[in-house]
């Protein structure tokens, strides 16, 4: 029976030996396709990231086109506006019936300013105020003792805001001190 015993041994080993061999090479495979699985995984994650930040990044440019064409059209509206408004200043030295046709022009006038004040666009307040690049044009610096000098003396044209941005700066006319007399003057 020993010998019985030895052959079955041998018989069972390269089974066993065979056995092992298969699991291993399963594990291994097993092993790769849970890496491959990881890195799918991973390029999926980052595929869909790639397209969320494309998804947001094309939104916020058609906000911006939107804006910026907005406010172009608001630009092009307020020069008309600013026409009519200048035209209805002088409406007091004109004959009754023009006085007329004048009060109905400022009705309109109104109804614009209201449509503008509805869509958050405000005029820039400038007369007296000192001045600021980012809400004034400064288009002449003027002599004066009246005002301190960085003060807006006159609003040449309206400015205007979108919310808190300026959409038109107002152009305006700043006081400077006054110059002195030139030296050479005072030795000749």
């Amino acid at each position: 029976m020993t010998k019985q015993k030895k052959s079955e041994e041998r018989e069972e080993n390269p089974k066993v030996e065979e056995g092992l061999k298969e699991t291993s090479v399963q594990e291994l495979e097993l092993e790769q396709l849970r890496n491959e699985a990881k890195e799918y995984k991973h390029k999926y994650l980052s595929l869909l990231a790639d397209t969320e930040n494309a998804r947001k990044r094309l939104n916020k440019e058609k906000q911006d086109l939107m804006q910026y064409a907005t406010e172009n059209l608001l630009l092009d509206i307020l020069h008309p506006l600013d026409h009519l408004e200048n035209a209805l200043k002088f409406t007091e030295q004109a004959s009754d019936e023009v006085q007329h046709w004048a009060t109905g022009f400022q009705m309109i006038l109104t109804n614009f300013k209201d449509v503008l004040k509805n869509n958050n666009i405000t005029p820039i307040e400038a007369e007296g105020e000192s001045f600021d690049p980012h809400l004034h044009e400064a288009i002449e610096m003027i002599e004066t003792q009246e005002y301190e000098p960085g003060t807006i003396v006159e609003v040449t044209s309206k400015g205007y805001l979108i919310g808190e941005k300026t959409l038109r700066p107002a152009k305006v006319k700043v006081a400077k001190e006054l110059q002195k007399k030139d030296k050479e003057n005072d030795h000749g």
